[in-house]
Parts: C-alpha cells; structure tokens; sequence
C-alpha cells in the first residue's frame, strides 16, 4: 500500500505560480512511475505530468509544457509540480498518483494508488 497526501492548492493570479507536493508512505516510493493529474468541473480527469520510477523520463502534456516542471525527491518521498505562467483554464483539483507499472508513461487506469486531490484556482 501507498498512502498520498497532496498539498500546496489555493488560489492564485494568472501569471502567478504554485508548488504542488504530494508526500508518500508506505511501499517504497521510489519503486513508481508517478503522475500529476487534474480534473475540471465536467472534465474527465487527465495526465498532465508524470515521472519514471527512475527520475530520468518526464511527460507533459501539451497544454502545460514549458510552464510546469515535475520532480521527485526520494530521501523526502515526495513528488513535487512547480507551477508557473498559471492560467485560468489550469483550474481543476490536482491528484497524484502512482503507478507499479514500468511503462514509460503508463495510461490512468494503470495508476495504483491516488490521493484526495488538492484544488487550485487560478483567477483572471
């Protein structure tokens, strides 16, 4: 079992920025694919960002490349997103999950374990 807890949501400015984290307990962290997901009212929840078990492969999807950066810090098992250049349309609850599987980038439904989700409104 892996327990997430994600942290870091408010609100913030477009423009602005916000660091997201997301502490893991339990199994070792270092062992998973991790991903950032985020969900908007009447959305289906999306990958916006994931990291190899490894750390040396990351994945964004289009819509946040070059404004968001993951990262992850094994002797903190801890998953960070950095959040820059928000936008409005960046407003949606934020997840991270893990995933056992060792695809590079497995698809949501090969994430394991989710945590609560944590909200981020970006105001124009």
């Amino acid at each position: 079992q892996v327990q997430l807890v994600e942290s870091g949501g408010g609100l913030v400015q477009a423009g602005g920025s916000l660091r997201l984290s997301c502490a893991a307990s339990g199994r070792t962290f270092s062992s998973y694919t991790m991903g950032w997901f985020r969900q908007a009212p009447g959305k289906e929840r999306e990958c916006i960002s994931a990291i190899n078990w490894d750390g040396y492969s990351t994945y964004y999807v289009d819509s946040v490349k070059g404004r968001f950066a993951i990262s992850r810090d094994s002797a903190k098992n801890t998953l960070y997103l950095q959040m820059n250049s928000a936008k409005p349309e960046d407003t949606a609850v934020y997840y991270c999950a893990a995933s056992a599987s060792r695809k590079p980038f497995p698809p949501l439904y090969e994430y394991d374990y989710w945590g609560q989700g944590t909200q981020v409104t970006v105001s124009s």
